[in-house]
Formats: structure tokens, C-alpha cells, sequence
């Protein structure tokens, strides 16, 4: 096999899904489209690269070639440092900040692998909350591989997850199902959602898919693995997802003040996280210098007798990672214009200070604009989606009332407080909406499309399937360059492979 079509498939899987294959690693890609061949029915790997390289990958091929690309392994509370930042102060700040508000928490575990950090997350959030039922608490968790989806989802795990953990954490939020295997308990499993995301091509931040307004996103030895470009577009995309004063937290060896450039940094014992602070919440004592090399040093130290068969022995890794950061793309802040000469231009603009995550800029605009004119519906939607991706739902749904008010025809807005009424757990109220919204429009895809997973979540799985199959229906015969109403970007033909996987797989499956 000759290096330059290495090389070209290495390029096409970094486009693609992000992953990135230096001159290193090339023995893990050999190995990796040696047993996806076979699985794709070829008989040589050079053949199944001529295949692979003709045209784009479909969701299906890219979860085959994930699950032989990428390797996981974690445990349950790994890094301690990490977990103890989050016990002792970002969990107990937002509970405070809270508690006499919404009682909403959203969590995303990026890069989830078999499940273990979303779960130590659900049971450090159980031992703050004894009553977090009473809570609308979002533990999103994501990947790319459906093997290690499949396992997350089933929550079952052996002695090695537990490696790092007290004998506590087993004893208490685990049953015995084996000699050997534990199973987390059913409270615990039900505060985690686990699906698929591919963090190099899937848009987010997204109302669709719930990645918006996150208040903590951890992203922990993921993004080394990732070329460089890519990693910068993902950095970009997880500062929008945050709330302001939220947090990102990546593993040591991926702490850059590059990359990481539109965040504040903030020093905690033995970690190095970063916030994205407003300018009004920025104190004076963050620590905006890069990461100390001991801090780097520290992240591969290990206690006697522990061994850690995903950690690297050296810092190699991460000198290559950072040094491949040097020919990243940066990132150009949008101007904005001094003079506005119209109504559309100040619409205009705003719009692209929310696309590129400056909410507070963006809202300050459409206010005005509202002040001027407080009956322009266009304007007081755009403003609700800003603040619904700020996490302010009851201001965006008060937003969409009056929308609602001067535009009764209007599907998309409906539709849209559907969305906000949905991350409010206000599920009757979000039904009615959108059923208003395909009373106006009955082939609104996306409407179809949550409604069905509403009825899915309350288990209606008749129902579901039947929106399922009409989204499907109505995106084959548009075809699959039609834009998608209200998508965000999410192409039809993305959503025709959602639609597909949840009719065939799961409680749907025929």
C-alpha cells in the first residue's frame, strides 16, 4: 500500500470525522481498515480504500469505521483532580445559583466512550441531590462509536472500570449481576441520554439535538486525536454550546491557550479548566497564562501498582498535539459594522453574533430593535433562540407568546416553543405546540420529527414510529438538497439516517 493513499485517507477520515492519522499512527489505520474490509466486503484493504476515498461516507459506514478506529477506555472518576474541581466547587456554584431559580443543570459528556464519566457525573449530582427528581437535569453523553453507545447505554461494567474509584462507589450505586460484572442502578442509568454524535461533521450547538446552553462540557482525551483545523472548529462550536460562566474541561495534555483562546482559564489543584466568562462576570484573579509544564507533568504521575493502558508513558503525544496547533486556523472575531443603515442590517447582524456565539452582543441589538418596533415577530424569534442557547427558556418562551401573538400562522414559531417548552420538561404543553404546528404546516419535518421523539420518550412507541415514518416519507420525495425548515443546518440527508437508525433499531425495530 503506498504512502500517499495513507495519506489521502488519512486527510478524508480528518474531514470526515475528525480523526487524524500522522505518520505515527499509521500502523493503527492499517490495522483499523484491514478488519473494516471485511466487514465491508472487501477482500483488500487497497480496494476498500479506492472505495472509501470515491465518495462522502454515509452515518452507517461511519459508525462501522468507528468502531475499528477508535479505542476506548476509561473508568469510572478518572482523574481525580478533575471530579474534585467539580465536587467541591463547579457543582455545589451552580446548585447555589439554582436552587431558587429554574433548578436546571445540562451536562454534556463529549466523546462519552463506554459511559463511566457520564455516570460519575450522575452520582456525584445524586450525593448533592437527594431530591434531584425534583430537578431538570440534562446529562447529555455522546460518540461516534455505536459500540461504545450500546455498551454505555446498558450500564454493566467489570472490576477494571472500578480501578480508581473507592470500594464505595461499587458497593453503593451498583448491583452485583455476575461474579465479576456490576450494573448501575436504574435512578442513576435513567439520568443519562445517550446518543450519537459525530463532533467533526454534526452541527451543534443545536436546539435538535440538545447540545445547547450546556452548563459543563467535558471533552477529556478526545481532541488529540483530532487534526488540528478540526480541533479548532470544535473549540469554536463548544464555546457557543456554554452558557455564559460556563465550563469546558478537557484532559491536561489538551490544555492550549491557542486553541482554547476565547476562554478564560482557571487554576485548580492539580487541573487547568476553562470558563467562558461574560465581560460583566470576569473576576480579576483568573489565571489567563498558559497551562505550567508541571501541571502537564503531573497528569501521568500514578500511584504505585496503578497502571493506566490508555495513558501514553511520555509527553510525546502531547508535544505533537500542541505542536500541530501552530498551523491551525485561527479564529477572526466578526466586526461589527459602526453604522447600521436599516432594520434588515441590524436583523443581519445579529443573527451572525449568535452563529458565532456572542449572545449577549446579539441580544443587546435585537432589544434595541424590539425597542423601536415591538411588534416585529422576526425579531423577537431570533431573540428567543438567542436566549434559549443563553439558557434564559422563560424569557424565550415569553418571547415566543408574543411572537405567537402577532403571527398565529406561523409554524416555525410553535414549533420553537415546543423546543424551549421540551428543555423545561414541560411535555403536555410542548405536544400541544407542536401538534399547532403541523395543524399549520403538516409537512414540517421537524416538528414530525420531535413530536415522535416525544412520544418515544413516554414510551408511545406506535405514535412515534408513525411521525418517524411520515418525516422519512416527506424527506425522500423533497429529495435530500431540499433545505430543512428550522434545521440548523442539520441536512435532510442526515436526518433521513437518524430517521432510519430509530425505525429499525431499538423499541421501534420491526
Amino acid at each position: 500500500m503506498s504512502s500517499a493513499s495513507l495519506s489521502d485517507l488519512s486527510n478524508y477520515f480528518a474531514d470526515q470525522m475528525g480523526l487524524h492519522f500522522p505518520q505515527e499512527r499509521r500502523r493503527d489505520l492499517v490495522r483499523g481498515i484491514e478488519a473494516a474490509a471485511l466487514e465491508f466486503g472487501f477482500d483488500s484493504k487497497e480496494r476498500c480504500i479506492e472505495w472509501l476515498l470515491s465518495s462522502p461516507l454515509r452515518k452507517d459506514q461511519i459508525e462501522i469505521l468507528a468502531s475499528y478506529l477508535t479505542v476506548g477506555e476509561t473508568y469510572f472518576f478518572r482523574d481525580k483532580h478533575t471530579f474534585d474541581a467539580l465536587e467541591q466547587t463547579i457543582l455545589p456554584e451552580l446548585i447555589r445559583r439554582r436552587r431558587d431559580q429554574d433548578r436546571r443543570l445540562r451536562i454534556w459528556s463529549a466523546g462519552c466512550c463506554t459511559g463511566e464519566e457520564a455516570y460519575s457525573i450522575a452520582i456525584q449530582l445524586s450525593q448533592f441531590l437527594p431530591n434531584h427528581a425534583d430537578w431538570n437535569i440534562t446529562i447529555l453523553a455522546t460518540d461516534i462509536n455505536p459500540d461504545f453507545l450500546q455498551r454505555a447505554s446498558a450500564g454493566r461494567y467489570g472490576e477494571w472500570s472500578f480501578r480508581s474509584s473507592p470500594a464505595w462507589i461499587k458497593d453503593r450505586y451498583f448491583r452485583k449481576i455476575s461474579g465479576s460484572r456490576y450494573e448501575i442502578l436504574p435512578h442513576l442509568k435513567k439520568m443519562v441520554t445517550f446518543s450519537y454524535l459525530n463532533l467533526a461533521a454534526d452541527t451543534y450547538p443545536s436546539l435538535i439535538n440538545n447540545t445547547n446552553a450546556m452548563d459543563v462540557i467535558l471533552c477529556r482525551n478526545v481532541l488529540m486525536y483530532f487534526a488540528p483545523a478540526q480541533v479548532n472548529k470544535v473549540s469554536q462550536n463548544f464555546y457557543r454550546a456554554l452558557v455564559p460562566d460556563g465550563w469546558l474541561i478537557v484532559s491536561a495534555v489538551e490544555t492550549s491557550p491557542l486553541l482554547f483562546k476565547d476562554f478564560s482559564t482557571v487554576s485548580f489543584p492539580g487541573a487547568l479548566l476553562y470558563r467562558k466568562f461574560t465581560e460583566a462576570s470576569k473576576p480579576m484573579d483568573v489565571v489567563l497564562s498558559s497551562p505550567p509544564l508541571e501541571i502537564l507533568d503531573a497528569a501521568w504521575l500514578k500511584p504505585a501498582g496503578e497502571v493506566d493502558v490508555a495513558q501514553p508513558t511520555s509527553l510525546a503525544r502531547s508535544a505533537k498535539f500542541l505542536a500541530g496547533l501552530d498551523n491551525a486556523p485561527s479564529f477572526v472575531p466578526l466586526e461589527q459594522p459602526s453604522e447600521l443603515e436599516s432594520p434588515s442590517d441590524t436583523y443581519e447582524t445579529a443573527a451572525e453574533l449568535k452563529r458565532e456565539g456572542r449572545y449577549t452582543e446579539a441580544a443587546e441589538l435585537l432589544s434595541s430593535a424590539l425597542a423601536t418596533n415591538p411588534k416585529n415577530a422576526k425579531v423577537m424569534i431570533l431573540l428567543a433562540r438567542v436566549y434559549a442557547n443563553e439558557g434564559k427558556l422563560d424569557e424565550a418562551a415569553e418571547l415566543c407568546w408574543r411572537a405567537i401573538a402577532e403571527e398565529k400562522l406561523d409554524p416555525e414559531v410553535h414549533y420553537l416553543l415546543a423546543i424551549i417548552l421540551l428543555e423545561q420538561a414541560k411535555n403536555n404543553q410542548a405536544k400541544h405546540c407542536l401538534k399547532r404546528a403541523l395543524y399549520l404546516d403538516q409537512n414540517f419535518v421537524l416538528a414530525h420529527f420531535a413530536l415522535g421523539n416525544l412520544h418515544l420518550h413516554q414510551k408511545g412507541y406506535k405514535a412515534a414510529k408513525k411521525h418517524f415514518e411520515i418525516a422519512l416519507t416527506i424527506l425522500r420525495t423533497a429529495g435530500q438538497q431540499q433545505p430543512l425548515l428550522e434545521s440548523e443546518g442539520i441536512t435532510s440527508a442526515r436526518l433521513i439516517e437518524i430517521l432510519e437508525t430509530l425505525i429499525t433499531q431499538g423499541p421501534l425495530r420491526p
